[in-house]
């Protein structure tokens, strides 16, 4: 039955369906925030925890549900929830695994926001949060606590490299109950099995190798649990951890190059790192693939790839000043946070003051290699040692 409107409703209500059958590669962006339902049963019958049903935009439309699908694929999970942006999705762990009186645990490595979460929490939440040695594996069973409720891994660690021996955590900690979260940030699912060496929840940075454009922040959060996916998806309610369409989509367009890109970077860093070693004026490579990383043998055996993000320290004869002046005579390498864009970013750190147990006097400095050709990235980098005199 037709019925009649003014114009006006015309321009809000049309009458018009496209036509079913239209297929392409890339999939649809739904955009919505309120979601409609076909009648009253259709909406109380939905439950936008199970996902087996559309409720409000905030919960997921076609688009997110499908990048969630494809990411908790790649790292062999069962459930993905989405976030803002990589710290986002930390606190939805946090906040959804603990409260006041419980204790954390966190390598002294961290993510430098993750730790200001765990100052946070202790400071307003009435939340224990501990720092360890990253390298510490089993013996992070004397650090357990009864009220201790989870452990945050990094593999590696984003500015120092400490590869964790995550087999021993996950045990030590699965004999007392504990729940095990990994930042696989570093290798983007690709180049580490986390499920498979025994964690729990697995955080990523799709900021990163996924998006590969330098233009999208968010994150995710996937595991096998059913339970633990509950809780987390309480969490991510209750915070508003919604993600746009247009977000969602670009994501979503990077996966199918994402591990021809991760392996261009790989092989550029490897080579760089390489050239670096062989330099008087570093110390120090802490590249996971090669052995003056620690952990290094804990890379061989539980990784299958590195990405483009190494440190270098430099030689302690070199002030702050020299080697600033360094960072600022570099033109291919951009200063910048993150990594896994096609641009290559460097980033001087005062890692003393990041750590309570550094050692290296020396300055510490991060690169991301991008996708420029080696060679100018290696004649960018020894114009620029030449400040250092």
């Amino acid at each position: 039955m037709t019925i009649p409107k003014s114009l006006q409703t015309t321009l809000v209500h049309t009458d018009y369906q496209a036509p079913e059958g239209f297929a392409a590669f890339p999939g649809a962006i739904h955009h919505a925030s309120t979601v409609l339902f076909k009648n009253v049963a259709a909406m109380r019958s939905g439950d936008w925890k199970e996902k087996n049903a559309y409720t409000y935009g905030l919960h997921g439309t076609p688009t997110t549900f499908t990048l969630e699908a494809r990411l908790a694929e790649i790292e062999d999970g069962k459930h993905c929830l989405l976030a803002p942006s990589g710290l986002a999705a930390i606190a939805m762990v946090d906040f959804a695994l603990l409260k006041a009186g419980d204790d954390v645990l966190l390598p002294d490595n961290v993510y430098n926001p993750n730790r200001e979460l765990g100052s946070w929490l202790s400071a307003d939440f009435g939340v224990t949060a501990r720092y360890y040695d990253p390298l510490i594996g089993e013996g992070i069973a004397a650090l357990i606590q009864p009220n201790t409720k989870l452990i945050w891994t990094e593999a590696p660690g984003s500015v120092s490299m400490e590869v964790p021996d995550l087999p021993a955590i996950c045990k030590a900690a699965h004999e007392r109950g504990v729940v095990v979260a990994l930042d696989n940030t570093w290798s983007a699912g690709l180049a580490l099995r986390g499920f498979e060496l025994g964690v729990d929840i697995i955080m990523q940075a799709l900021t990163k190798y996924q998006s590969g454009g330098s233009d999208v922040l968010m994150g995710a959060v996937i595991t096998r649990d059913p339970a633990l996916h509950e809780r987390l998806s309480l969490s991510h309610m209750r915070l508003g951890m919604g993600v746009g369409a247009d977000d969602a989509y670009l994501v979503a367009r990077g996966l199918p190059t994402m591990r021809l890109r991760f392996d261009a970077h790989d092989a550029a860093a490897r080579k760089l790192a390489a050239w670096l070693q062989a330099r008087p004026e570093i110390t120090r490579v802490l590249h996971p693939a090669f052995t003056d990383c620690p952990g290094h043998e804990i890379w061989k055996r539980d990784f299958s790839g590195a990405g483009g993000l190494f440190s270098v320290v430099f030689d302690e004869r070199y002030t702050e000043a020299q080697t600033d002046r360094f960072v600022d005579a570099l033109k291919f390498f951009k200063i910048g946070y993150s990594w896994g864009g096609a641009n290559s970013l460097v980033m001087p750190y005062r890692i003393q003051r990041m750590r309570n147990d550094w050692q290296d006097k020396g300055i510490l400095v991060r690169f991301n290699v991008g996708l420029e050709d080696i060679n100018d990235l290696i004649a960018d980098i020894e114009r620029a040692l030449g400040e250092l005199q």
